[in-house]
């Protein structure tokens, strides 16, 4: 089963990524509120896969996810977007991330591109 941590610093969002996962067959093996705390929970549970909003306080996604790659070089991370952030989706991409999802997204796009990546690596 694989393993995914949830950042986003909306409760409803991680609950409504967390259900959607679990209900396909994904482990959510943990949940962070920003940045900061994601880098730290990407470290303790190393987990296969990241779904990371953009805009966050105290770290927001980019940051974290250049954090993250100093890490693991090869750490697997989805950005998760509003539309409208396109140049961030860029920047995110740029600096490591595997693909990204725009809000409001669908079951089946979530699940399809965390399968895709996880199979081969990258979308793109």
């Amino acid at each position: 089963m694989n393993k995914v941590l949830v950042v986003d610093d909306a409760a409803f969002m991680r609950l409504t990524i967390k259900k959607m996962l679990e209900k396909n067959g994904y482990e959510v093996i943990g949940e962070a509120c920003n940045g900061l705390e994601g880098v730290a929970k990407y470290k303790e549970l190393k987990p296969d896969i990241v779904t990371m909003d953009i805009t966050m306080p105290e770290m927001d996604g980019i940051e974290a996810i250049k954090a993250i790659r100093k890490l693991d070089p090869q750490a697997n991370v989805v950005m998760v977007s509003a539309m409208g952030q396109e140049s961030l989706i860029k920047e995110a991409v740029l600096n490591g991330a595997k693909s990204f999802i725009v809000k409001p997204f669908r079951e089946d796009h979530v699940v399809k591109t965390l399968g895709k990546i996880l199979h081969d690596g990258t979308i793109f």
